[in-house]
């Protein structure tokens, strides 16, 4: 029997079973972590950026053929399933460690590592053929909640980043809003990529039940402190879209002190 593609196996077996798959996010217990590696985190980690950049052309691509081609299967073909299941592994890997979750540098691999801490599941199955033809739509409120979540992280990053060189390990209060909004972020994307039909959810956890915990992120349970992060991020990438929008449409404005009608322009964290 084909194994998982998200097990660490390329083969992408038939698409049967629950068709809504919600994809999975494991990361270990936050912990200590060698503050040399805090300190030079985002400078260690360029070449992943730019190999990511060049995965992401691939990704687009693939992405287009998918779609017309689920429009017609009702699924991804498998070539293009294991491509893509390998782009948001090694997307979701990169914004871990960028996020100082993990203190372990991520691999240069579309696999899944079988030695590497942070585990990403996900299972591609048949899909509605109209929620794909109209997946872009669809996917509009997911991108907002997750665009906002990762814009007010990325305010208090330099915050996060301090602390953590400072004590050598990020609060636990940090630890759990910032594993939550990069699972809703992985989440999005693998339903924007048409890897699930399943919509994203899950943005402030599961609730605290009898199940025996697999990680420290399944089930992701968060504290009130975490919620209240998580609600910071929220407001804050909320007040950075407000800002940049009132921003461009200052530059928007003519020399004689008129204000153009043509919409600011502005990008997302």
């Amino acid at each position: 029997m084909a194994q998982s593609a998200g097990t660490g196996s390329w083969t992408v077996p038939e698409p049967v079973g629950p068709p809504e798959f919600l994809p999975v996010l494991d990361v270990p217990a936050h912990g200590r972590q060698r503050r040399w590696t805090v300190l030079l985190r985002w400078l260690i980690l360029i070449p992943h950026y730019i190999v990511l950049w060049v995965l992401g052309i691939g990704a687009f691509f693939a992405v287009v053929v998918g779609w017309f081609a689920a429009l017609f299967l009702g699924r991804l073909p498998a070539p293009i399933a294991r491509y893509l299941i390998g782009f948001v592994g090694y997307d979701t890997r990169l914004m871990v460690s960028q996020a100082l979750l993990v203190d372990q540098y991520p691999p240069f691999s579309l696999r899944q590592p079988r030695d590497y801490p942070v585990r990403i599941e996900l299972r591609p199955g048949r899909l509605n053929r109209l929620a794909v033809f109209f997946r872009l739509l669809l996917m509009i409120p997911a991108a907002i909640i997750s665009g906002l979540a990762a814009a007010g992280w990325a305010v208090l990053a330099v915050f996060l980043w301090l602390w953590t060189l400072v004590t050598a390990r990020l609060p636990r209060p940090a630890f759990e809003a910032t594993a939550a909004m990069v699972r809703y972020r992985m989440r999005f994307t693998a339903y924007a990529l048409m890897l699930t039909s399943a919509y994203p959810k899950g943005l402030f956890g599961e609730e605290r039940g009898n199940e025996p915990r697999e990680s420290a992120t399944r089930p992701l349970v968060l504290s009130g402190a975490g919620k209240g992060l998580l609600v910071a991020y929220l407001v804050l990438g909320l007040a950075v879209d407000a800002g940049g929008s009132v921003g461009g449409s200052y530059h928007n404005t003519t020399d004689d002190g008129t204000v153009s009608t043509a919409p600011a322009v502005h990008a997302r964290a």
